[in-house]
This record gives structure tokens, C-alpha cells and sequence, in this order.
């Protein structure tokens, strides 16, 4: 099932990559051959890049490739290092469920009350910051796996 959500977040991130250089080309098109700088680029290019970068966050958290600080996992025997590897994923999967899955849920649907829409695309906002809990599941999702896995190592002794 992993790889399963993990190649469907790259085909999404690729393409939401492309999608979003193919919207600044042409608003840097109509700005300096056409004269006349197309309303909606910048708008959708800002769209484009909250999506990317929270997904990417998701996808980021879920291949383990997000920054961390390894000074004091070296100084702990191994058995230590797996029990502060448990900490450390609760505390993320705790983060991503409070502010990602249930932040995100509340603020798209404040956005979606209050009727928000953006200026240049007449969008709703809450369809901008669905992206919130979409990537808090996808989070929550990795960290329960990890945490199942490392439960699961350390029972065994591995």
C-alpha cells in the first residue's frame, strides 16, 4: 500500500510541477512579448506552489528524506536509538494530526463558511488548503507505519 501512495504522490508532484512551469512560462510570455501580463498566472502559480510543498512535506516525511538532527542518537546503544526513534514519530504523527488533519479541516472549512474566493480565479480557498488534511493523512499514515515497524523491530530484537 506504501508504494502504492508513495508513486501516486510523485505522479501528482510531477505533474503539479510541470503544470505550475508551464503557468509561469506563460505569464512571463504575456508579460514581456505580449505586453500584457495574463491575470490569473501568478495567482495559480501561488496555488500550485502551496500544494507542492505541502504534499512534498507529506511525500518527504513518508521516504524519511525530511531534516533531522542526529547528534544524540549516536551517543545511545541501539536499543535507546529505536525507543527515540518511537518518540520522535509519535511526535510527528501527533504534530500531523493536530495541525495538519484537524488545523487543515478546520481552516478549509472556515474558508468554505465565510465563502472566501481567490481574486484572479474566482476559486474557493478551501480548495486551495484541501491540500492540509489531505497531506495530514498521508503523514498520519506514514508515521503509523513506521511506528508499527519499529514496535515490531524491537519486540524482535532487531
Amino acid at each position: 500500500m506504501k508504494k502504492h501512495i508513495d508513486h501516486f504522490l510523485e505522479w501528482i508532484l510531477a505533474l503539479l510541477l510541470g503544470v505550475m512551469v508551464l503557468d509561469v512560462f506563460w505569464g512571463v510570455i504575456t508579460r514581456y512579448i505580449l505586453d500584457s501580463q495574463s491575470s490569473w498566472t501568478d495567482e495559480l502559480a501561488r496555488f500550485l506552489l502551496i500544494w507542492l510543498s505541502i504534499l512534498g512535506a507529506a511525500y518527504a516525511s513518508g521516504k524519511k528524506l525530511h531534516i533531522a538532527i542526529d547528534l544524540l542518537p549516536q551517543y545511545l546503544n541501539e536499543r535507546n536509538q529505536k525507543i527515540l526513534d518511537i518518540v520522535i514519530t509519535v511526535i510527528v504523527l501527533l504534530f500531523g494530526i493536530a495541525v495538519f488533519l484537524i488545523g487543515g479541516l478546520r481552516y478549509v472549512y472556515i474558508s468554505f463558511a465565510l465563502g472566501q474566493t481567490s481574486p484572479a480565479l474566482n476559486l474557493p480557498i478551501g480548495f486551495v488548503y484541501m491540500v492540509l488534511p489531505i497531506s495530514g493523512l498521508c503523514i498520519m499514515y506514514y508515521k503509523l507505519l513506521d511506528l508499527f515497524i519499529i514496535i515490531k523491530n524491537l519486540k524482535n530484537g532487531n
